[in-house]
């Protein structure tokens, strides 16, 4: 048996679910869960993370808890979103594996014993659920192809549905990453550029919406871009600004100064034979190299402040927690 799976964990699987106003769902959300992992012999927790909810789902959590002794809870001060939510549960999990799965039962706790078994036997570090049947109007299913679509072609991840809320991780992969901002879309592409690249996927149920709104709007798809462009950036040069903002401002100064000693070298030449040649200030071209010069010094000095930055600044999520619930 391998050091990996010969660890002492509290429990095997820990389901994290953030939540944001899914009070009536609750109950049955978590009897579901608890009647699947009971018939699986499965020892879990499963640990909801309220994101600032203006119901009654906070008392919902603490009513079920005192039946129910998997239930521990986190409780925003307000809304983070659910980033914060995965990555505040993230560091409280102590199962070998995590789970994430949404609240509003579209999710299928029925999944989560495969899900499981995929970290634990077949040694993935990640695996992605796939909606392949989708109830969802189409308003949402077509930005939702091209959003993944783009995806897959800039990580080189093949996977149909990034944003599928059921997951599971192995535990060091949930402890070795950072989420943070609306990253929670990119959790693979970031598993992936801190080295866990064994990422699986599976098709998974797909539920009708049986209580509530939905959270997220189109919105979500344009913010996504950006966060994908974000994401892409930070993972590459996040421990290595000056190499992008060196390289740049570098090919920016070098350009304006040999484009200025052309200028300066075809004045001198003119001259040197009698030709009629205009003044350097006096061409266009010289103030473009005057401002590519200036800007490749602003580039390499940005790139040495984020160096700086980098070094002596580490980044921490810091959130407002107002309760906890059997959280130590």
């Amino acid at each position: 048996m391998s050091k990996r799976s010969s660890q002492h964990f509290p429990v095997e699987l820990s389901v994290v679910i953030p939540l944001l106003n899914e009070a009536e769902s609750l109950p049955e959300l978590t009897r579901w869960i608890n009647r699947v992992l009971t018939q699986h012999g499965l020892t879990y927790e499963v640990i909801l993370v309220d994101d600032g909810s203006t119901d009654n789902s906070w008392e919902v959590i603490e009513d079920l808890a005192q039946t129910d002794t998997h239930l521990r809870g986190i409780r925003f001060n307000r809304n983070y979103g659910k980033s914060a939510a995965l990555n505040t549960a993230f560091e409280a999990a102590t199962g070998r594996v995590v789970c994430t799965m949404d609240a509003d039962l579209q999710d299928s706790p029925e999944e989560l014993p495969e899900l499981y078994r995929m970290i634990v036997e077949d040694r993935y570090d990640l695996v992605s659920g796939w909606k392949r049947k989708r109830y969802d109007p189409l308003s949402k299913t077509i930005p939702t192809k091209l959003f993944n679509g783009v995806t897959r072609w800039i990580s080189g991840i093949n996977l149909h549905d990034f944003n599928c809320g059921l997951k599971s991780y192995d535990q060091r992969v949930v402890k070795g990453i950072e989420v943070y901002g609306e990253m929670h879309r990119y959790i693979p592409v970031i598993a992936k550029w801190n080295g866990f690249g064994r990422i699986g996927e599976k098709a998974v149920q797909h539920q009708e919406r049986k209580y509530g709104v939905t959270k997220f709007g189109l919105e979500r798809f344009v913010y996504g871009f950006l966060d994908l462009l974000s994401i892409t950036f930070v993972s590459r040069f996040r421990r290595r600004p000056m190499h992008f903002f060196g390289t740049m401002g570098t090919v920016s100064f070098l350009l304006g100064m040999l484009i200025t000693l052309w200028l300066v070298g075809e004045k001198i030449y003119l001259a040197m034979n009698n030709l009629r040649a205009r003044d350097v200030t006096a061409q266009p071209l010289f103030f473009l190299a005057l401002v590519a010069v200036i800007v490749g010094v602003q580039l390499f000095l940005a790139g040495f402040l984020a160096e700086m930055t980098q070094l002596n600044g580490p980044r921490h999520n810091q959130y407002l927690i107002r309760d906890k619930l059997n959280i130590s």
